[in-house]
């Protein structure tokens, strides 16, 4: 009787385990190239560009991105979970999000979709700042704060600086 009873806690225990392990997304079919920006947005941002004497590469999505660093290993996929570093602002220059003295865990499933066509292109270690069209991004909704102030005007296009600091 103890001996069933012990291989039965057992079972339960492995049970248990196992049921805490964090979900792996295996079905996830997510491409990169998918959902492409419309071309008056892709141009709005080779216009900030120019003005502002910058160069990025166009990804097939439409969104541009300049690698200051590539980094080493293995690169997520829009699936992945990453820890980042990272601060967003607007063309203008206002800071609306930034995480930068404590790297943040992001399920790559959960964020714009800017953000998982761009994270492919990195490693851990790597930086990266892009250029979001507002298709990609946040689209027309506006990013308020808990106080109700516009942090993001809809149809805003985003920029990230990005370090990505591993893939989990």
């Amino acid at each position: 009787m103890t001996r069933k009873l012990f291989s039965y806690s057992l079972i339960v225990l492995l049970f248990l385990q196992v049921s805490c392990l964090k979900k792996i997304n295996t079905d996830c079919t997510f491409k990169s190239c998918q959902f492409v920006a419309p071309a008056a947005e892709i141009q709005a941002i080779n216009t900030y560009l120019g003005a502002n004497g910058l160069t990025a590469t166009q990804h097939c999505s439409g969104l541009f991105y300049n690698i200051s660093s590539a980094g080493t290993g293995n690169s997520p996929d829009g699936c992945s979970y990453v820890m980042v570093k990272y601060t967003g602002r607007s063309t203008n220059g206002v800071i609306f999000d930034q995480r930068t003295t404590s790297a943040v865990l992001i399920d790559l499933t959960q964020v714009i979709t800017g953000w998982r066509a761009a994270f492919p292109l990195l490693k851990p270690g790597g930086i990266m700042t892009i250029y979001i069209p507002p298709y990609l991004g946040y689209g027309g909704q506006e990013i308020k704060d808990a106080n109700g102030n516009v942090l993001v005007p809809g149809n805003s296009i985003l920029i990230f600086d990005i370090e990505l600091v591993s893939v989990q």
